[in-house]
């Protein structure tokens, strides 16, 4: 199971402050500033193309960024006492093709030096136990998901930066997913779950809504909900659209 964050840790998981990155000679993320509370479920929200993969690689420490600072459980992103503390699992998954499932697991294990017994571990909670003995070659996309999803859970990581886990899954499998992240944070780990998904935003304690590498609200999902009068996320995110398009620059 996931250990709770080091006795004594103090102060936001995640510091963003001025965050600006440059892709393809143009500015793509625009002075991002924000925080992530440990033990807490942050969901980044918008589009594709609006910036959340890149944000995602800043938090993990390989994005190259053109200025401002990001702060990951106390150290600059990317620095090599974070390397067992963050679990990062990618939008495509990154598993080799001709070993199965437990094969992957225990290649990762042993490079992340995560104890033997979390390859069962990990592979029964994202529900792959049947597909065990399966090469990655002749899984389906859904299942590519899920052992990259249980790559980033090996070892017992404070902070897991997840980019679309759920994409290509079944609406069950989400649903135990989604309860599977809820207690990890129970637990004490700190998740940053990105998604285009809005019927998911709701199962954050708070979303970040991002556009065109702005972030256009910050808050819980019931306080954007109020503040908007919206009846639903999806709403509340069209109408922040129409509200900063009417905001004079």
């Amino acid at each position: 199971m996931m250990s709770s964050s080091p006795a004594g840790a103090s102060g936001p998981a995640v510091e963003v402050r001025d965050l600006r990155v440059d892709r393809g000679g143009r500015e793509v993320l625009h002075g991002l500033a924000f925080d992530v509370p440990r033990g807490s479920i942050v969901g980044l929200l918008g589009p594709s193309g609006c910036g959340k993969t890149t944000l995602m690689r800043a938090l993990v420490g390989v994005q190259t960024v053109r200025s401002g600072t990001v702060t990951v459980l106390g150290e600059p992103a990317g620095s090599p006492g974070l390397r067992r503390r963050v679990g990062y699992a990618t939008q495509k998954p990154a598993v080799y093709a001709d070993l199965t499932v437990a094969e992957n697991l225990r290649y990762f294990a042993s490079v992340l030096r995560a104890p033997r017994s979390d390859v069962a571990r990990v592979i029964d909670e994202v529900g792959l136990g049947r597909s065990r003995d399966q090469t990655a070659a002749t899984l389906s996309g859904g299942q590519l998901s899920r052992v990259n999803l249980a790559v980033a859970l090996l070892g017992a990581p404070e902070l897991l930066v997840l980019d679309e886990p759920t994409v290509g899954l079944d609406p069950v499998l989400r649903q135990e997913l989604w309860e599977l992240f809820r207690e990890l944070a129970e637990q004490g780990a700190t998740l940053v779950v990105s998604s285009h998904v809005m019927d998911e935003a709701g199962r954050t304690d708070r979303l970040l809504l991002m556009r065109e590498g702005d972030v256009l609200a910050d808050g819980t999902p019931d306080g954007l909900r109020s503040r908007t009068g919206a009846a639903d996320l999806e709403e509340a995110f069209l109408h922040l659209i129409h509200e900063r398009a009417g905001s004079p620059s």
